[in-house]
């Protein structure tokens, strides 16, 4: 091959080959940068473009060129409805442009609207020039700042002159004529559904969503036009409030056993949502606890019992057993009560519903409601507080809550070798068996309530010391039986102060209701002069009463009470006590002067053996065979 020929790779393919490649690339690269440099260019004639939109816009506003403003609205509005679905999605910057020039006339238009109503201000020419000309971008504010008002004038928070003098202003406008008309021909029509309105909103307001509904319901029916129109949308958002809240209030309802109140609730929200599935079967749970009912005329058996013997080991034994364990019953003879109470047909009640107390001055007297066939029963637990001199009767020694949230009795087991051990149960204590034994019965409730129990303070509180005041007592009464003394810190005080709160709350959510007995369980309440009654009433309150939550009950320690006019029981009413409880061995209560009194019989070891309950119950099938072994 010549040179001629090599130097023009002639007779190489390879060559050839590479050659012609080393050229399509250098195009490809060229063509390349050209549609860069023309990306570019558009890009920055776009962003130059956007970047001048809301400048140009705001321009036209105040230069009065308002067609130019609505001109340059319009274009960015049909380049975002000319587009796919898919480019749509990506046009940020043009709907932010839409939304940033929206704003400018609503600032403006609300500056207008705002000084009409609140200065009776007269729109000036530049000011109806600007609302007609803006034409829907002025028309879709200004119709929802009338329909404002008229909301607002429904709900009573402007007079009828303003609002006829807004419409007076606005409505001769061309822009606004359809909308304000309209409205204004209702006005007279809006006002005669203000107190209804008003009536369903307080409603509201207090979260009794179901009446609000119930009301604007009504409304609804009996309006048309803008009243019927904002009733149906305001049915609407209270619907979408209420239901999480009140289907979980029904169904707490039922895992409370408050039967009667969830049917209630159910039944009403089954009105409103007839479709749901979730509440109708709601409802069938509850409607298969609960029976007809019927109010109630006749005695009221109130009985109270002490905390449990939860160890007869050391209740009972020979050389250790107390005194005072006559004072109490055994967890199984409190089993072997609640049976014979269940068989005998009685049900647990609310002693507060005997008692209007809505108002301070006065109590309503109110009939009970029971299950057909039920007789009431209110059931006392006194002085729950664990004084120290009680561990010796096998008592417990404080309440605690379970890995479960469930109320249980600790206490100290002595075993048959002597050894102690630490158990905590629930069927330590009268609270734990009564909520068990609720749960197996239902019918023993009606709707939920279990029952009262009271406590003093002077030592302690569920077992807990919870107030500096109190360590001193506890470790008189710790130290008298040979027990180490406690030096609580501020640390430890407040942690206990926390556990009885959160014990309380629980008691409270399960059916149960507090009373004090005094703060220092004071014997007779009736010899002690004013100022020892202000004094303890007021450390109870302070100590024990701010943990325990609202209370109304007080339980007299030795049963001998206050008479009502009394100064000193005309002061326990006034700082909120008006249920009273003394001491009877047969059902009795009464109403007095802004009060409501019962009598409690007292159940023990004692009392079974020496009083006689064959009323209701049979004590030879009660009595715990350890007390046989009792000196």
């Amino acid at each position: 091959m010549s040179n001629f020929a090599t130097e023009l790779n002639i007779g190489d393919p390879e060559r050839k080959k590479t050659g012609w490649g080393y050229r399509l690339a250098a195009l490809l690269c060229a063509v390349t940068m050209i549609a860069a440099v023309v990306v570019f260019v558009v890009i920055g004639k776009m962003n130059e473009y956007k970047n001048m939109t809301i400048p140009d816009f705001q321009a036209a506003i105040d230069s009065g060129d308002y067609d130019k403003a609505i001109s340059i609205y319009r274009n960015v509005q049909d380049e975002v409805l000319a587009a796919s679905p898919q480019e749509a999605a990506n046009m940020t910057e043009e709907t932010s442009m839409l939304d940033d020039m929206e704003s400018i006339v609503k600032t403006r238009v609300d500056s207008i609207c705002t000084r009409v109503l609140g200065e009776r201000y007269v729109p000036s020419n530049s000011d109806v020039l600007f609302l007609d000309s803006m034409e829907e971008l002025s028309s879709s504010v200004v119709s929802q700042w009338l329909n404002d008002l008229c909301v607002q004038f429904l709900l009573g928070q402007l007079e009828k002159p303003d609002v006829i003098f807004v419409f007076d202003q606005l409505s001769p406008i061309s822009n606004f004529s359809a909308t304000a008309k309209p409205l204004l021909r209702e006005i007279d029509y809006i006002e005669t559904a203000t107190g209804d309105v008003q009536n369903a909103e307080a409603s509201f307001a207090d979260e009794d969503y179901i009446s609000a509904v119930q009301k604007y319901q009504e409304i609804s029916g009996k309006y048309d036009g803008f009243v019927n129109t904002y009733s149906v949308e305001r049915i609407a958002e209270i619907k979408d409030i209420m239901y999480d809240p009140m289907m979980e209030e029904g169904e707490h309802m039922l895992d409370t056993f408050r039967y009667y109140s969830a049917e209630s609730l159910l039944s009403d929200l089954a009105v409103i949502f007839p479709d749901d599935e979730r509440i109708k079967t709601d409802l069938l749970e509850a409607t298969g606890h609960t029976t007809q009912t019927q109010e109630y005329y006749g005695a009221v058996e109130v009985l109270c019992v002490r905390s449990l013997i939860a160890d007869r080991n050391t209740a009972f034994a020979e050389s250790y057993g107390s005194n005072d364990r006559g004072l109490y019953l055994t967890c199984d003879e409190f089993t072997a009560i609640l049976n014979q109470l269940y068989s005998e047909g009685y049900c647990l009640v609310d002693g507060e519903n005997l008692a209007g107390m809505g108002d301070s001055s006065y109590l309503v007297e109110q009939n009970l409601t029971i299950p057909t066939g039920k007789k009431p029963l209110i059931i006392v637990i006194e002085n729950l507080s664990y004084s120290a001199s009680d561990f010796s009767c096998g008592t417990c020694r404080r309440l605690v809550l379970n890995d479960r949230g469930q109320v249980c009795g600790e206490y100290m087991q002595t075993g048959d070798n002597g050894d102690d051990s630490l158990v905590v149960s629930r069927n330590a204590e009268a609270i734990g068996i009564l909520d068990s034994f609720v749960e197996e019965h239902p019918d023993f409730t009606y709707d939920g309530a279990k029952g009262v129990i009271s406590v003093s303070g002077f030592e302690s509180c569920f077992g807990y010391v919870v107030n500096e005041d109190e360590v001193d007592d506890r470790n008189a009464d710790l130290n008298a039986r040979n027990l180490p003394s406690i030096n609580p810190s501020s640390a430890d005080i407040q942690a206990n102060c926390n556990s009885v709160t959160a014990i309380a709350n629980t008691l409270r959510d399960t059916g149960w209701k507090f009373a004090s007995c005094t703060y220092g369980y004071l014997a007779d309440a009736s010899k002690c002069d004013m100022a020892t009654i202000q004094s303890d009433t007021d450390k109870w309150k302070t100590q024990i009463g701010s943990l325990l939550g609202e209370t109304h009950m007080l339980v007299y320690p030795g049963g001998n009470y206050i008479n009502g006019t009394d100064e000193r029981a005309v002061y326990l009413k006034n700082q909120g006590f008006r249920i009273f409880f003394g001491i009877g061995s047969r059902p009795y209560y009464t109403y007095g002067d802004n009060y409501l009194y019962f009598d409690r019989a007292i159940l023990s070891g004692n009392t079974l053996e020496k009083i006689d309950y064959s009323r209701i119950l049979d004590v030879s099938t009660i009595l715990d065979p350890a007390r046989n072994s009792e000196e």
